[in-house]
């Protein structure tokens, strides 16, 4: 009985009171198979629900052996094509500055000039995001991104050319489990 009501406060603090969450565990089902199928990494996952409010956690660290998120945190989306801190406007086009839907596998890690100064290469992996390495979308994260969340406030807009930009110390975690990983590792970035 402990163990349940643990499991609901978790939910509950994790996605909101109320808030259906069949939409995220149905994408964590087609991750996990997904990932088997592809030969990627099946220890874990990254997953972004954009549909969520930009001031609420919508990046997810997901454990697949745990079968739990261990993660979470606020995620920005693209300014491009007239994008709102309300509504994302997505794209694959070159200079959209948008984001875009859809998998990608983690490339290498790299400098970078923002946040913890670490970013890692994104490939799209469906027609919706193939442009995504020419398009330098890369996972990264930026100092005035906050570490808890900001609702009913918005993330501020102009943060992101498209680039999924996390919190420095989410960007820690994630860098922490990427280096220590040999398998190439999912992101799926979905409304």
């Amino acid at each position: 009985m402990r163990s349940y009501l643990l499991h609901i406060l978790l939910t509950i603090t994790l996605f909101g009171f109320g808030q259906n969450n069949e939409h995220l565990n149905q994408k964590i089902t087609e991750a996990k198979k997904y990932c088997i199928k592809n030969k990627m990494n099946t220890s874990f996952c990254f997953l972004v629900d954009l549909s969520i409010h930009s001031g609420k956690n919508r990046f997810y660290i997901y454990d697949f052996k745990l079968n739990k998120i261990t993660s979470s945190g606020l995620v920005c989306h693209g300014i491009g094509k007239n994008s709102t801190p309300q509504k994302p406007v997505y794209s694959n086009d070159i200079a959209s500055n948008c984001s875009s839907l859809g998998k990608y596998k983690i490339g290498k890690r790299a400098y970078s000039n923002w946040g913890t100064n670490v970013h890692y290469k994104m490939h799209g992996l469906e027609k919706s995001n193939s442009n995504a390495y020419k398009r330098y979308v890369v996972l990264h994260s930026y100092d005035y991104v906050p570490e808890t969340e900001i609702y009913p406030s918005h993330l501020t807009m102009g943060w992101s050319l498209g680039c999924p930009v996390v919190s420095n110390s989410l960007m820690k975690k994630i860098d922490k489990l990427l280096q220590n990983t040999k398998k190439p590792t999912l992101i799926w970035i979905f409304e």
